[in-house]
């Protein structure tokens, strides 16, 4: 087989020329196939000579389906030939000609690639990182966290504040079925709701009713709104932390006791999380640079498919169904989606700039580097997976991940990090708002 190529605008068209000998080998099997699928009269199953079967079939018929045959059973070589990963299925509409026998055979096939970008800056990125040691702020957080199962919720007669709960009956007036209820418990600034809403319910007092209003952040997205009434509002109080309450609750001695503990868990937390939050702020920031308005919709649906995919299998895994899950998680179907959009989005940039970045390295891809990456997958037999992969066109996504992470690994280890204690940070800000 040999294969002749040309990209513009993303689009890859591919001429491919397969040898006299294997159309030949692809009409015998097409013939042979006949026989045996279909009946003819005065012969045996499968023993029907060629000119009884044109005949009775057509001999267009048999060499359209050797055509269709040959071209299926090529695919996979000629996606590992041009190390692609197209965005979608090729495009074969060109192809209006069948196989002849003893000549080769020329078809032209279109696939539909990733946008190549480039970046503003194909220099190291620079990021902020929590310190390596564990702070005390970040002690304090984990210690009102584990306070917090203690927590008891009193009454507010005041107007609501964020981090209240609040008891509310929601009446949708228009797109906004999936908020309607009575007697609904909203945690105020928890995230779970639109921003505008937990906006409009913040000054609101008990058994006042308001008409909140507001545009989910998707394209093409109607104006949503509710009528809100207020039935309720209680206020989370952490009980007082003394050595007592350390040691009848949690079993440590004193508060010191259970300072060191928490340090200790925290610290271990730490030292396996902070390398994949390092690698996903470098990948973040690297996205911010670049050049590229509106994600293709092809490759944005390619993206979405997956995680969608993958998603499924995760809840599947843990026993549970799409419907349970958004449930459970008190979200309609349409917010499950423009999050998941939003997310291919992101998740299509991030890979774009790794595409960029790992082209202006020159990063090259070694058979070592395959069976490395198959080895770590923990595949037992890896020249029988990659057998696999080759024969059904996979191998180029396996390269292309490969190509990624070497990218990341040099943006990881080239990243300019400035250390923050963000709890520092966090706490310097409210002060300043006070």
């Amino acid at each position: 087989m040999n294969i002749t190529s040309d990209v513009k605008d993303a689009k890859l068209t591919a001429t491919v020329t397969i040898p006299a000998a294997d159309v030949d080998a692809a009409i015998k099997k097409a013939y042979r196939e006949a026989a045996k699928k279909y009946r003819f009269p005065g012969f045996r199953a499968g023993h029907a000579p060629r000119p009884v079967i044109d005949n009775m079939l057509g001999a267009q018929a048999v060499l359209a389906q050797a055509t269709n045959d040959l071209i299926g059973a090529n695919e996979a070589d000629v996606l590992n030939e041009l190390d692609i990963v197209p965005v979608k299925a090729g495009n074969y509409d060109n192809v209006d000609n069948i196989v002849v026998d003893h000549e080769d055979y020329v078809y032209t096939i279109e696939f539909q690639l990733r946008p190549s970008c480039e970046l503003t800056s194909y220099d190291p990125v620079e990021i902020e990182m929590p310190p390596a040691e564990v702070t005390e702020g970040e002690i304090d957080a984990q210690i009102e966290m584990l306070m917090g199962y203690h927590a008891s919720f009193n009454d507010a007669e005041r107007a609501v504040q964020n981090g209240d709960y609040v008891t509310v009956d929601i009446e949708n007036v228009k797109n906004a079925e999936a908020l309607a209820g009575e007697g609904r418990m909203i945690v105020v600034g928890s995230g779970n709701l639109p921003a505008a809403f937990d906006e409009g319910l913040v000054g609101m007092n008990i058994d006042e009713t308001k008409e909140i209003s507001w545009t989910p952040e998707v394209e093409g997205a109607e104006e949503a709104s509710v009528k809100v009434t207020v039935k309720s509002v209680k206020e989370r109080v952490l009980p007082e932390l003394t050595d007592e309450f350390a040691k009848e609750s949690f079993g440590f001695d004193d508060i010191a006791a259970m300072r060191d503990a928490v340090k200790t868990e925290l610290d271990a937390d730490k030292s396996s999380k902070l390398p994949g939050i390092k690698e996903n702020r470098a990948v973040a920031k690297l996205a911010e640079r670049l050049e590229l308005e509106k994600v293709d919709e092809d490759y944005e649906q390619s993206v979405f498919s997956e995680l969608g995919q993958n998603f499924l299998q995760s809840l599947s895994g843990r026993g549970m169904t799409l419907d349970s899950w958004l449930k459970m998680s008190n979200m309609s179907t349409e917010a499950f989606l423009a999050d998941l959009h939003h997310q291919a989005d992101d998740v299509a940039r991030e890979s774009l700039a790794l595409d960029a970045l790992a082209r202006q390295l020159n990063i090259e891809v070694t058979d070592e580097d395959v069976d490395a990456e198959f080895e770590r997958a923990g595949i037992q037999d890896v020249a029988a997976s990659k057998a696999a992969f080759l024969s059904e066109g996979r191998m180029p996504a396996v390269r292309d991940s490969i190509r990624r992470s070497k990218a990341v690994d040099w943006l990881v280890d080239t990243a300019v990090v400035t250390e923050v204690d963000e709890f520092a940070k966090k706490d310097d800000a409210e002060a300043d708002a006070e």
